[in-house]
């Protein structure tokens, strides 16, 4: 299962176009930023400055690995789609913790997958080193049913990663897709979890192809939730009147990273997901306590939309990711990919000066596209350039900086790579 094979990368620039939301005011002003953008970019100047890379093989074999989560003295847990969460430990043997199937020291026969959904996010107690020995899990669940839901549970650790127990629901209504629309169920959950630098927990959940669900001011689909290590509302969400307290943003579609700005970085712990889009515009997004994604995918009258979900049924213009139209006041992304849809999932932030002019910057797992993609942030958290690593092809789902300062990740053929500057 444990693979150590290593490759030496270097990186090759991208290109970054307007930043357009498809209204011709905001157009005019994209286009210029794009064009300012994109040669400097595209300088060989700035290629020179891009870390050459090495990347190596940690595990393989494994099923459908989604996330990764690094615990203090090294172990590292992983979660597999339908599945369940295991434990990797410093000496590279294997446990099976929490899952539906016997091989798992606590079976939870409750943990399902169908489609896109299953066991996702997994995130450790920010007070684990001090004796907080608990984990958080994203999963799909059939313990409340018709319909069933996403949750997430608390799970307690013992010392030598044999077992776990105490489990706990924090956060057990989640919308799941039972319904068939637009395709069978599964889609659109969402999943991703991550500790802030403020010690709350963020969670993003998906529109589930519902149309309604992402302007809901109650269901939680479709959007960006934050809590406290029990599942409530923490303080600060700004929620708008009439809100379950437990969001943070609203109007998502699919965000499948989040991130915070580094510290010693210009906006230091400010949150950014990174969402793909339908057939165009996968977006990052700096995100406002209380603030509207403007994903808005209820039927119109101008498109011929199928069961009344026309998210895939218009164009950067007439179904825009972020509708200023209907929302003026909604977050407009910092990026949305050159108006294109190539699957963006996980995300997260460079640190450490061996990672020379990509320090500071965001790290973006373009998954149909199997691509790794690096963003530029100016000191305000506006998008100036961005740059692909040249990696072998791979379907990255998730990434994370471990304790190294190397960035990790799980791809979907299976496996754990390890990429670090040279």
């Amino acid at each position: 299962m444990n693979s150590m094979t290593t490759h030496s990368i270097t990186a090759l620039p991208g290109l970054l176009a307007a930043k357009t939301v498809g209204r011709l005011f905001v157009l005019a002003v994209a286009l210029a930023l794009g064009a300012a953008t994109a040669s400097a970019q595209n300088s060989p100047a700035a290629a020179a400055r891009a870390p050459a890379l090495q990347v190596t093989e940690v595990m393989s074999g494994l099923r459908s690995p989604w996330d990764l989560a690094f615990a203090p003295g090294g172990a590292m847990l992983f979660t597999e789609k339908c599945h369940g969460l295991s434990v990797r430990l410093p000496d590279g043997s294997v446990r099976r913790l929490f899952g539906n199937g016997p091989e798992y020291a606590l079976l939870a026969a409750d943990l399902f997958c169908e489609s896109q959904s299953g066991v996702h996010g997994i995130a450790v107690d920010p007070g684990f080193a001090s004796g907080r020995r608990f984990v958080y899990l994203f999963s799909a669940s059939n313990l409340r049913k018709e319909p069933r839901s996403n949750r997430v549970i608390r799970l307690a650790v013992n010392a030598d990663w044999t077992r776990v127990s105490e489990r706990t629901d924090i956060v057990p209504d989640i919308a799941f897709k039972d319904a068939r629309r637009v395709g069978g169920p599964g889609a659109h959950s969402g999943g991703r979890l991550r500790f802030g630098p403020d010690g709350f927990l963020w969670i993003t959940t998906g529109d589930n192809h519902d149309p309604d669900l992402p302007q809901d001011p109650k269901r939680l689909g479709g959007k960006v939730l934050r809590v406290d290590v029990n599942g409530r509302a923490a303080a600060g969400n700004n929620a708008p009147a009439g809100f379950d307290s437990r969001i943070y943003t609203y109007g998502m579609r699919n965000a499948q990273g989040i991130a915070f700005r580094p510290v010693g970085q210009p906006g230091a712990g400010q949150p950014f997901t990174t969402e793909h889009g339908p057939n165009h515009s996968d977006e990052v997004t700096a995100l406002v306590a209380g603030g509207n994604g403007g994903w808005d995918p209820r039927n119109r009258d101008d498109l011929n939309c199928r069961d009344g979900y026309c998210g895939y049924s218009g164009t950067v213009q007439t179904m825009p990711m972020t509708d200023l139209a209907r929302f003026p006041q909604a977050m407009r992304p910092v990026w949305n990919n050159r108006e294109r849809s190539e699957g963006m999932g996980p995300a997260e932030f460079l640190t450490g000066a061996a990672w020379g002019a990509w320090n500071g910057q965001l790290a973006m797992g373009m998954m149909r596209a199997q691509r790794l993609d690096i963003l530029t942030l100016d000191p305000s958290g506006a998008a100036t350039g961005v740059v692909t690593a040249e990696l072998p092809d791979t379907r990255w789902r998730s990434l994370l900086l471990g304790p190294d300062g190397a960035l990790w990740g799980s791809s979907d053929d299976g496996r754990i790579l390890r990429v670090s500057p040279r």
